[in-house]
């Protein structure tokens, strides 16, 4: 089976709804290849237009460099061309061109560069970072503006014409004027994606500013519930998106912004709650409390009887 191009690749998943899968973990830390797998087939079902292997949600901080490479494999390997596979990358720039290779060989479809370790920068340095990366691969290459990896959009317009494969942008920070910037300066030369915590809040006024598409963490482990609020956002539905948020959405954020790491660690806390236990989060993050994820659970069965759930029907 032939490799999707980077263009094709950035066509796909702007058109539909984008997660990023947990990484298992067994109880002495190893990764749980049998759990990733199943996890991965049952999430094929649903209509996602891609999948990020090792992504944020997938603690790619945590993983080692061998790590990634496996995990990437084995999600390549699952989904069998049923849904584009992405791979997370970054680190300093000799560690994510590395990482760009091992994915690349592993089969991935495209990569997502995180923000490089630790250090802030200038933009220049920002660029050559980027370049470097592009330059290793033949992949498609989405940049995640966040954190301390912020480009503008004349480092972002520079990069595009020396990259060809930098075919997407990722917005983790939420600013609004620089957003409107890139996208009034780069139009459809571009995929746009929604990368703020959590993404559905802010989904229908991004929509509105030429983001289509976004990564759904929650789509994890309530998959139903996230490609029917994708597709209000995508009809303009407001009074069901804003639904969705007060029964669901914004409660979880309620939950995750008790502590720092919860991001991560509720998304995990939902895959057991469902059933789907995935093991608990490497350091230095940490788990939800025995009663947290007991509220997680409250807010899940809720969802079956909810405002957002009888909107849903009558809609449909």
């Amino acid at each position: 089976m032939s490799r999707m191009t980077p263009k094709e690749m950035a066509s796909r998943i702007g058109d539909g709804l984008l997660s990023f899968p947990v990484t298992p973990f067994r109880p002495d830390n190893t990764f749980n290849e049998t759990r990733y797998r199943s996890n991965l087939d049952w999430l094929c079902g649903y209509e996602v237009a891609g999948l990020f292997a090792a992504g944020g949600t997938g603690e790619f901080f945590s993983l080692s460099p061998a790590e990634v490479a496996k995990v990437v494999a084995t999600a390549v390997d699952e989904t069998k061309g049923r849904v584009p596979v992405l791979a997370g990358i970054g680190h300093g720039t000799a560690m994510a061109t590395q990482l760009a290779i091992g994915v690349e060989a592993a089969g991935a479809d495209g990569l997502l560069l995180l923000p490089p370790y630790l250090v802030f920068s200038e933009q220049e340095g920002l660029a050559a970072h980027v370049e470097a990366v592009c330059n290793a691969t033949k992949l498609g290459v989405i940049v995640y503006n966040r954190d301390n990896a912020i480009v503008n959009e004349d480092t972002l317009e520079r990069l595009c014409q020396r990259c060809p494969n930098l075919v997407g942008y990722k917005d983790g920070i939420g600013d609004i004027e620089l957003m409107t910037r890139i996208h009034l300066r780069m139009g459809n030369r571009l995929t746009y994606v929604g990368g703020l915590p959590t993404a559905e809040t802010f989904a229908l006024p991004y929509l509105e500013m030429g983001v289509t598409t976004y990564s759904s963490a929650v789509f994890n482990f309530v998959p139903e519930f996230s490609t029917k609020f994708y597709a209000a956002v995508r009809r303009r539905d407001r009074e069901t998106v804003q639904a969705g948020l007060r029964d669901f959405i914004l409660p979880l954020i309620a939950i995750r912004n008790r502590k720092r790491g919860y991001a991560v660690s509720i998304i995990k806390a939902g895959m057991k709650v469902i059933g789907r236990d995935s093991g608990h989060v490497r350091s230095p993050l940490t788990d939800l409390t025995p009663a947290e994820t007991e509220e997680v659970a409250a807010l899940v069965a809720r969802l079956k009887t909810s405002e957002f759930a009888k909107r849903e029907l009558a809609a449909a």
